[in-house]
């Protein structure tokens, strides 16, 4: 295929006089049509649209009479025609442009307004393959591209929430369209097409479990443009996704300032976290700080749950995130607003707990409806210098694990719950993670250290800083057992997790020296159970 080097010129101005108009979401449609027509624009449209302009008494061209052949193949193609795109790209001060179109009897076409097929909200909702495949658009993105790459000539309108901004600029400028708003308009709809086709692959590859396919897209539509990044001289935007998991991103936030960058981080490592436990067997408090936890507990009630948490690690809970996995009640809210908390995320909240927060101006408060499925599969996504890193969502969880006792002492059944809580938690921790726990309640956590001996010992002291904080004539950690994301490559870690106080141990095993630590246990009286799973997180 030969590749154009022609110079294409773009005008600053260009008189829009016809516009084709071919949407799914007719939302606002008839009345961004009236407006063109009233400006003497003539129209053209397609299917459902051409019957909405036709039903609401406007002057319109159906395709079919700009193609001269007929819809077919159940609406699969009425736009795939040279009358369309040749009217779309034709490049209007080329004579040879020029002549092709008096030639073929190609009219032009100024203005191109459409948008796609909701092929991401038909998935999301579990559709089948055979229906996923029929909700691709494919005229659609087609005819965005060609109007977008051609923008020196053609306005593309993707976004109903640009009609007036349209209709303002051919007022502005006698019926003609600036070139500023035409870029404009191009960067959004090859945005557009580009997160679409994205979605398609990604769902495909999903569909044929081809985990690594040949090119990965990724894309999502701006939610917000931030005040700034993780720090204040770093630009970020919020861009969602068409995945329907319950958290931040499809949360409705009922008060309070809008969510940071940090926020939006922290908040959806603390839903995550949460979503862990099962709301119908137990009530469950997540307290995040910078993505970690410093406090996480299980209880019969919220408040309980919360009491046990925040003991965990009070000084780090100032200024955190608190994630419920139980509609919020007035009893938990009451103690969540004595200690200043940026974010509170649960699935509901009743009217006695909202009315408490709403005391808390800016306390933010977000409803998810619902809370997300640890074992959905999904996609995880880092960025790294050139390229991207991409990863199946770790959708490991403990209940499904063959758990395998190596010590001689078997753990009781109360430190078997507690193991299971503990390993529940430390998929969430930073890595090296290791996580102490007793009764349903985390009581110390070490994460993100290069050694994890080093963990071992932090975690030991914020739980040692704990005790002396709530009077305790012994650290929390006696009699806690220890839970750790990977495993253990000397036996020195778990010595720490001893000295401390842990008496049963659980940790995925699979190191060279597991011979040595587990002599080292049964040495030291420990139970220890091995996974077989780890789950390290950067």
């Amino acid at each position: 295929m030969a590749i154009s080097t022609k110079n294409v010129p773009v005008p600053a101005l260009v008189p829009v006089k016809r516009a084709l108009l071919s949407v799914y979401d007719k939302a606002g449609l008839v009345e961004f049509a009236k407006a063109l027509a009233e400006r003497g624009i003539e129209l053209v449209s397609t299917g459902g649209s051409y019957k909405a302009l036709k039903d609401a008494g406007l002057s319109v061209l159906d395709i079919s009479e700009v193609t001269g052949f007929p819809e077919i193949m159940d609406g699969r193609v009425k736009t795939l025609h040279p009358n369309v795109h040749g009217g779309l790209l034709a490049i209007r001060d080329d004579e040879d442009h020029l002549k092709a179109m008096a030639d073929h009897g190609i009219g032009g076409i100024d203005l191109f307004c459409g948008n796609l097929y909701p092929f991401e909200e038909v998935v999301a909702q579990g559709a089948g393959y055979a229906l996923g495949i029929e909700n691709i658009d494919i005229g659609g993105p087609a005819m965005t591209r060609a109007a977008a790459k051609n923008h020196a000539y053609v306005t593309v309108v993707t976004d109903p929430a640009d009609y007036d901004d349209v209709i303002a600029a051919l007022d502005q400028n006698d019926g003609q369209s600036p070139i500023g708003l035409r870029k404009k308009l191009a960067l959004k709809a090859f945005a557009r097409t580009a997160a679409y086709d994205a979605a398609v692959s990604n769902w495909l590859a999903d569909q044929l479990e081809e985990a690594n396919p040949a090119h990965r897209a990724v894309g999502g539509e701006l939610a917000e443009v931030m005040r700034y990044g993780e720090n204040p001289h770093q630009a970020a935007g919020f861009y969602k996704t068409g995945e329907r998991r319950p958290g931040v991103a499809t949360a409705r936030q009922l008060q309070g300032k809008t969510l940071s960058y940090n926020n939006i981080n922290d908040t959806d490592a603390a839903f995550e976290l949460v979503s862990e436990f099962d709301p119908a067997r137990t009530a469950a408090i997540a307290i995040i700080k910078h993505a970690n936890p410093c406090g996480v507990a299980e209880a019969a009630t919220l408040k309980q749950a919360y009491e046990l948490a925040l003991r965990c690690d009070p000084v780090s809970a100032f200024g955190g995130i608190v994630a419920l996995n139980r509609t919020l009640d007035a009893s938990a809210a009451e103690d969540i607003v004595k200690v200043f908390t940026e974010v509170i995320i649960a699935p509901d909240a009743d009217q006695a707990a909202l009315d408490i927060i709403a005391a808390k101006k800016n306390l933010r408060l977000l409803l998810t409806g619902g809370l997300a499925d640890p074992r959905a599969r999904g996609l995880a996504v880092k960025s790294v210098a050139g390229g991207l890193l991409v990863q199946s969502r770790d959708n490991g969880v403990i209940d499904d694990l063959d758990l395998k006792v190596v010590t001689r002492r078997a753990p009781t059944d109360q430190e078997m719950a507690d193991l299971k809580f503990a390993f529940r938690v430390a998929k969430h921790v930073k890595s090296n993670a290791i996580v102490y726990a007793k009764d349903g309640a985390t009581v110390g956590v070490g994460a993100g250290q290069m050694s994890r001996v080093d963990s071992a010992r932090i975690a030991a002291r914020k739980a040692l800083d704990a005790s002396e904080t709530a009077g305790l004539a012994e650290p929390l950690t006696r009699g806690c057992v220890v839970a750790s994301d990977a495993f253990f490559p000397f036996a020195d870690g778990l010595l720490s997790a001893a000295e401390a106080g842990a008496t049963a141990v659980i940790q995925p095993g699979g190191s060279m020296r597991d011979d040595e630590v587990i002599a080292a246990a049964d040495e030291a009286g420990l139970a220890m159970v091995m996974t077989g799973m780890r789950h390290f997180r950067h």
